[in-house]
């Protein structure tokens, strides 16, 4: 499948702009995003407000999920309009275990804004939610696209020169080699579409360059990536992720996500750390910040997760969008804009065209 064409369109009354794509039957049409309305930190108060900024930015049709007697005053509250209202009785809490999640999946938000998409009547799905559940659950009502073992959650990390991806940062705590490749070209196909990469670099994260390097897995990863149709620039370090060696880090979920934690946290600590040291800097220092303020401001926008909401679930038969837990209205809007993008860039279509013209079966044997 070639990506769908797609454009934003104004509503004749001059009202607001609206995000459209070609369906497969060919239609223009908008799109249309389920959110989970019930998962996150701050649900239901601030995913309702960033539904609803997202739709005033004209980022398609909002399908809001969860329970209507809370969601409608927060809807009249933020004078919403347009906003679809599909109830949902319970909510999945967020200690959940994925398998009890799954088994009382039906009338959740989040197994119902699923269902959604499986049901075509919505073209992706957004949860600030239980990321151990949405994996679960989609896993079961959406499947993996033909060749795909396992999905993967990928991150978009600011670096130097411009955006890269990494995944696994989640789903797969324990990783076959031959996932790892998947996982390469998902997030190839990723970085063309989103990104707009024209021939992504492939690193694989480990503890060093040479081949020789790295645990058991890490070493049949790198021949399962010899063998793929890729840009593989071979080992990667830690370091490197943040200077764009590779435009696509690979590595299993565990890494990814200890890596993923741990650029939170040193974000944060550095924000910290110039905050108290203006403070404490007396008068001069605080002189000095005002002069500094507008680069300030475009280095804290930059490495504000906000920014970049949530993070997509590669490897499914519809586009997930897994959003941080602690996700405010802004990178709730945020995150509805990445799913949007996903839909109009056709990502789960390049995937599945990618990965149908190899046999992915055939390289892991020959690696």
């Amino acid at each position: 499948m070639g990506a769908p064409q797609a454009q934003r369109q104004r509503r004749p009354t001059g009202g607001l702009v609206t995000a459209r794509f070609v369906n497969r039957n060919g239609e223009l049409v908008p799109v249309r995003v389920a959110v989970d309305a019930m998962g996150g930190d701050h649900a239901p108060e601030e995913i309702v407000a960033g539904a609803i900024l997202a739709q005033q930015d004209g980022l398609g049709r909002m399908i809001l999920v969860g329970d209507q007697a809370r969601i409608r005053p927060l809807v009249a509250q933020h004078r919403g309009e347009d906003l679809e209202i599909v109830h949902a009785s319970e909510a999945v809490p967020m200690d959940a275990n994925p398998s009890q999640a799954v088994r009382g999946s039906d009338e959740t938000s989040l197994g119902k804004a699923i269902a959604l998409v499986r049901d075509g009547k919505a073209d992706a799905v957004v949860s600030a939610g239980n990321s151990g559940a949405f994996l679960a659950i989609a896993l079961i009502r959406l499947r993996t696209i033909a060749g795909i073992a396992r999905p993967a959650i990928a991150v978009v990390f600011p670096a130097k020169y411009g955006p890269v991806v990494l995944l696994d940062a989640g789903a797969n705590v324990d990783c076959r080699p031959e996932w790892m490749g998947q996982f390469a070209l998902m997030g190839a196909a990723y970085a063309k579409a989103v990104l707009a990469i024209p021939d992504p670099k492939v690193g694989l994260i480990s503890v060093g360059e040479e081949r020789v390097k790295g645990n058991a897995q890490a070493i049949e990863a790198a021949l399962c990536l010899d063998r793929l149709p890729l840009n593989f620039v071979g080992n990667i370090e830690g370091k490197d992720v943040f200077f764009n060696v590779a435009d696509v880090c690979v590595t299993d979920g565990f890494v990814g996500n200890v890596m993923l934690k741990l650029a939170e946290g040193a974000a944060s600590l550095i924000s910290d750390i110039v905050v108290s040291g203006i403070k404490s800097g007396g008068p001069l220092a605080l002189v000095g910040a005002l002069l500094v303020r507008p680069a300030l401001r475009k280095v804290r926008a930059r490495l504000n997760y906000d920014s970049y909401g949530g993070a997509p679930l590669l490897g499914l038969r519809g586009n997930c969008i897994v959003a941080h837990g602690r996700a405010n209205r802004q990178a709730i809007r945020s995150a509805i804009r990445a799913a949007v993008t996903e839909v109009r860039e056709n990502v789960v279509g390049r995937i599945g065209d990618l990965v149908g013209s190899l046999d992915l079966r055939e390289a892991s044997r020959e690696a």
